[in-house]
């Protein structure tokens, strides 16, 4: 999941090694070099002779073989040799591109576009290098090169978007970063500021030379031009007022400061001017962050504070969601360098946030306790100690405002909470002191009364007396019902967010605003940046050939399975239901015979009769029921002529409440080995069609069917795919719920087990350190007591060797929950796991891999022209298949939005692709292609979906696997990182029961 912001990766983006040097590439031996495909760096000139990237010729499939047992010794797959890498003339080189599958396809690469496209790590493959090649632009030593973009697409429909980017324009200026230190410290953003503005206004003409700096509320301070000093003290005096409740009387506190403002920097612009022409391979992180401080100075100071996001009554209506909570309108900015410059993406957003309520008031709503007056149990007060702490707090029975950060409940109610007056002597309890010192008596004693203050200095605070202060952002994870409402509210179709896009624009008066405009020279345009985007074609279908209709063509992103049959019909030979339900017996008899008849209808072999006849359950009883029905069912099968002798399938009727979902799964696929398909009760009542056809796709791929695959793929023309073995990786990793600091987080990895119809995924999980984004057990140098090794990449690619009888030749890997500033470390780490799993199965195995990362959590939007009507789908977005690689992409790297899927509600969001490392020489088409194609795949409905399947069942998998350590609890998406445990404790990883070895064969997870 990934928050892109600040246009820049956190500076983790540079090389040890300098830009003239050869790009290795992660320990592979054979013929890698300068530039892609062993050939030498690759020019503007070399790129417009290929008409694309270089590229080697394909290596031949292997012979076919049969399947082995476990790995065996076979030849590595083959490729242009040191030697040959040597001898060859540059003219050579761009025949073997131009004659490669997906070479030819693409546009010329970017005017000024580097010309090495290989990931430096270390300088190893220097000495290998003979051929010379144009140096390719200088890169900085900090961090790691990503490839360079091969080139622009051609394939599709060309077409015009608009998206939500701003063009940004500054003026050539030097600027000036000082540090900045607060005494005492102040750990308030807010209260920094204010110290800032009091000594910018006071000083700002005698000692600042006239000069209005941008401030963080941190530790940094930018100026246009130098202050009159390197280093100088500051003493400014915060007058802070009390105001007395309904009054406009106020208590005058005044607090001094010394603030020391010292030069620490000088920024140009001439090093970003470089790198967005494609003259300099490393971002200018630092001078990216001066612009973005100054274009957020002021509505930080406006408005409240959200990550990169601004939120604010005065930007749209509030509205309730329940619970004590209400959300906020608002919006999100991040300064970006793109092919254009520089670009303002700007997103409408909306955001929990506490209501302004007396905290009683909250505790009713929030727990839905109607009686205060009952004192409450022990576990209820720890609900509520949870839900309270880190509140902040006003009281006004004082006669003067003054607020409070909750940090915990006393143990008893109030009434029998004492504590020691300042004369230390005299012992109350809160009761009798509200009463004798504010004439206060106090109506819900029986409840615990607010701790603040220290451990040594306590304060208690009666509930009904403390209103919560308004503007504090929830950051607990919402329920259903919640989110619901707040997508309700915001959900809006494209023309109608484009609008509030604009409006939100147009009201922020970028071109009045001082600071920007006369100080720093800057400013922003007005009007979204318009795009040539392409609309790719959808991929041909098949189905089986003894349905009326063998193949399919997608129309608008979508297709329906009338007259069609699976392509690989799965058998059921063993099977049984239970209900759990209220449903009546007959109702579930129906249910079950109409379920048999669409997956026979449909192309599976499906045996009627069920091992037992139809149990119905009590929810209090699942597990007793579950074990029950293995233990009785194996018993039937050990005489009964059949082939398997365990349930194949088990469908469940679920409860009709919820909550029991997670738990059912945790048996059935880690203590009894059993393949389940759930049902909805009130779906299952309604006996509709479509959620039997549902059904029936999913279990169809859970009993080790196929339901559909690329046509492309049976006619052996996928480009760097269908030539040679090919095993394609997706993987995720979930992070436990905002503040949940006990649980681990959860990797996930899916490999494709078919070749070359790249449908079916085996998937496996591994509980790791929590928040921790590197997945850790990709490769484990000694997992059994005898020392071998494991890990999920190496037993992914063993059981791809068993299930095709071939080792894979070319690997391609779709990381999902990545955001930019982990880049660097992702590819770095995983890549070398990868490296290592392949050469701990052979010597010398190293097959070419690339390495692609898929976004979705980011703010572009992409906006069709509403005259149009072939520019748009039925709901107002954008066509599937859309893909856009130029103007707001990145300036020189191989990245992509791709809108794959047609949208239902709202405004669709396309994910973005980018490719961290590449050895097997993509070209745009040929990616941009494959992963749109690899969308029509997703085996759990008849609609292309918005990220490529491999990512898509790795988070489906990740997500099942948290069932299995938290129940139903569980509802997290990927993100990007995250913060670690409180005070940094680590906490013991909780490991995951293990998956039973016949239910992992199968897609059980969708």
């Amino acid at each position: 999941m990934s928050r892109r912001g600040g246009g820049g990766r956190g500076g983790g983006r540079r090389s040890d090694s300098r830009g003239d040097q050869p790009a290795p590439s992660f320990q592979r031996g054979g013929g890698g070099g300068g530039g892609r495909g062993g050939g030498g760096g690759r020019g503007r000139g070399y790129v417009a002779a290929a008409g694309g990237p270089g590229q080697r010729p394909a290596p031949s499939p292997a012979p076919a073989q049969a399947p082995a047992p476990a790995w065996a010794p076979a030849r590595a797959p083959s490729s242009v040799p040191p030697a040959a890498v040597a001898a060859a003339s540059p003219s050579s080189s761009v025949v073997a591109a131009a004659s490669s599958p997906g070479a030819s396809t693409s546009a010329a690469a970017p005017p000024g576009a580097p010309a090495s496209r290989d990931v430096p790590i270390s300088g190893e493959l220097e000495q290998r290098l003979t051929l010379q090649a144009p140096a390719p632009p200088p890169l900085s030593s900090k961090g790691t090169r990503f490839p360079l973009r091969p080139g622009y697409g051609t394939v599709g429909r060309k077409c015009v978007v608009r998206a939500n980017h701003f063009l940004v324009e500054v003026a050539d200026k030097d600027f000036h970063h000082y540090d900045v230190s607060i005494d005492p410290v102040i750990a308030s953003k807010k209260t920094n500021r204010e110290i800032l503005g009091v000594l910018v206004k006071q000083y700002c003409e005698t000692h600042l030379g006239s000069r209005r700096p941008a401030y963080d509320g941190r530790k940094s301070l930018y100026t246009a031009g130098p202050l009159p000093f390197n280093s100088k003290v500051f003493s400014v005096k915060l007058v802070e007022h009390d105001e007395a409740a309904g009054t406009s009387q106020s208590r005058r506190k005044d607090r001094e400061f010394k603030v020391t403002i010292s030069l620490v920097a000088r920024y140009d612009l001439h090093h970003l001017q470089q790198f967005i022409q494609g003259r300099q391979l490393d971002c200018p992180q630092e001078i990216i962050q001066v612009l973005d401080i100054v274009l957020r100075a002021s509505p930080s100071e406006r408005y409240t504070v959200v990550g990169r996001s601004f939120f604010s009554p005065d930007l749209g209506l509030k509205g309730d969601l329940g619970d004590g909570l209400e959300y906020w309108r608002g919006y999100y900015q991040s300064l970006r360098p793109t092919q254009i410059g520089l670009s303002l993406n700007i997103d409408v957003s909306a955001r929990g946030f506490y209501e302004p309520l007396l905290v009683t008031e909250f505790v009713a709503k929030h727990f839905n306790r109607r009686d205060l007056s009952r004192p409450l149990s022990d576990q209820d007060r720890v609900k509520v100690k949870k839900a309270l702490r880190g509140i902040r707090v006003e009281i006004s029975h004082t006669g003067y405002r003054r607020t409070y950060k909750i940090t915990g409940l006393s143990i008893k109610p109030m009434s029998q909470t004492t504590f020691m007056l300042d004369d230390r002597k005299t012992e109350k309890s809160v009761v009798e002191y509200f009463w004798e010192k504010y004439n206060i008596s106090l109506q819900y004693r029986s409840m615990p009364a607010l701790l603040t203050g220290s451990d040594t200095k306590p304060v208690f605070l009666p509930m009904e007396l403390c209103r919560i202060v308004d503007g504090q952002r929830y950051t607990k994870k919402l329920n259903e019902r919640q989110v619901t409402a707040l997508l309700r509210a915001t959900c809006q179709r494209p023309y109608d967010r484009e609008k509030s896009i604009r409006q939100m624009v147009d009201g922020n008066k970028y071109d009045e605003e001082l600071l920007l405009t006369k100080e720093f020279g800057i400013s922003v345009s007005n009007e979204l940046a318009s795009i040539e985007a392409r609309v790719l074609p959808p991929p041909m279908l098949k189905y089986h050939e003894s349905g009326r209709d063998a193949t399919v063509g997608p129309q608008m992103g979508q297709w329906n399975m009338i007259n069609k049959k699976m392509v690989n019909g799965g058998r059921v030979d063993t099977w049984m239901c239970v209900n759990f339900s209220r449903l009546r017996g007959n109702i579930t008899h129906q249910f079950c015979d109409e379920l048999v008849n669409m997956c026979s209808s449909k192309g599976m072999a499906f045996n009627p009769q069920p091992v037992l006849p139809l149990r119905d359950g009590q929810p209090h009883q699942i597990e007793r029921i579950l074990v029950d029905i293995n233990r009785e069912s194996r018993a039937s099968l050990a005489n009964a002529n059949l082939p398997r002798k365990e349930l194949q399938l088990l469908v469940i009727i679920l409860p009709d409440m919820t909550g029991s979902y997670g738990k059912i799964k945790r048996i059935c696929e880690t203590e009894l080995g059993i393949v389940s398909q759930c049902c909805q009760p009130r779906q299952a009542a309604k006996m509709s069609k479509q959620y039997f056809e549902n059904l029936a796709l999913k279990i169809n791929v859970k009993v080790g069917g196929r339901n559909t695959v690329l046509n492309d793929a049976i006619l052996r023309k996928i480009p760097l795919v269908t030539d040679m073995p090919t095993i394609i990786f997706g993987a995720d990793v979930t992070h436990p719920q905002p503040g949940d600091d006990t649980n681990p987080s959860i990797a996930a990895v899916v490999a494709s087990m078919d070749w070359p119809e790249v449908t079916k995924y085996r998937g496996l999980v591994s509980a790791q350190t929590h928040r921790q984004e590197i997945i850790k057990d990709l490769f484990i140098p000694r997992k059994t007591p005898d020392g071998k090794p494991g890990g999920m990449i190496r037993d992914l690619l063993i059981a791809f060797r068993r299930s095709t009888g071939r080792k894979p030749h070319r690997i391609i890997f779709y990381r999902d929950g990545v955001s930019e500033g982990q880049f660097s470390q992702v590819l770095l780490d995983e890549m070398d796991a990868i490296r290592q799993a392949c050469a701990s199965l052979e010597e010398g195995y190293m097959p070419p891999v690339t390495f692609v990362v898929v976004q979705k959590r980011h703010h572009t939007r992409l906006f069709p022209d509403y005259n149009r009507r072939d520019s748009m789908d039925r709901s107002g977005n954008i066509q599937p298949g859309t893909v856009v690689d130029t103007r707001i992409c990145h300036p020189t790297e191989f990245d992509f939005y791709l809108n794959s899927h047609a949208g239902i509600q709202g405004t669709s969001r396309p994910s973005h692709y980018h490719v961290l490392f590449d050895e097997n020489n993509f070209n745009a088409n040929a990616l941009q292609t494959l992963t749109n194609n690899l969308c029509y795949t997703y085996a759990r409905c008849t609609r292309s979906v918005s990220i490529v399947p491999p990512a898509y069942y790795a988070h489906l998998a990740a997500f099942r696997a948290r069932y299995y350590i938290e129940g139903d609890g569980s509802d997290t998406g990927s993100s990007g990182g995250g913060r670690g445990t409180k005070e940094g404790a680590p906490v013991e990883i909780r490991g995951l029961p293990s998956i039973k070895d016949n239910v992992k064969d199968v897609m059980f997870y969708c």
